[in-house]
């Protein structure tokens, strides 16, 4: 099952202080280049298990942006007990990511 879900800003701060892993995909609709890295790492969370990627419109929370210094999207935000890990921008290949979060 899928669990690619759109978080606020708010599910996705309190995701990031209380989860051991969370992974944050941030996007704007408008980003062509935002859709084909949503296929890809759709293909990524389906081979990867209890992976769940929270989805995140940099629209409604711009203050994220600042607090975590995305410079551009598509973004992907790894955090590990609640300290950024990895900030990924350029999506490869559903190898690459694959690689990255698993």
């Amino acid at each position: 099952m899928i669990e690619v879900i759109d978080w606020t800003g708010a599910e996705a701060t309190a995701l990031i202080e209380n989860e051991e892993k969370t992974v944050l995909y941030v996007y704007t609709p408008m980003c062509g280049t935002c859709q084909l890295a949503k296929k890809m790492l759709t293909v990524v969370e389906l081979t990867i298990e209890d992976l769940k990627i929270g989805m995140l419109d940099l629209n409604y929370a711009p203050h994220l942006a600042k607090e975590y210094g995305i410079e551009s999207v598509p973004c992907l935000l790894v955090f590990e007990n609640g300290t950024l890990m990895k900030k990924i921008y350029a999506f490869h290949s559903v190898e690459y990511l694959y690689t990255e979060l698993k």
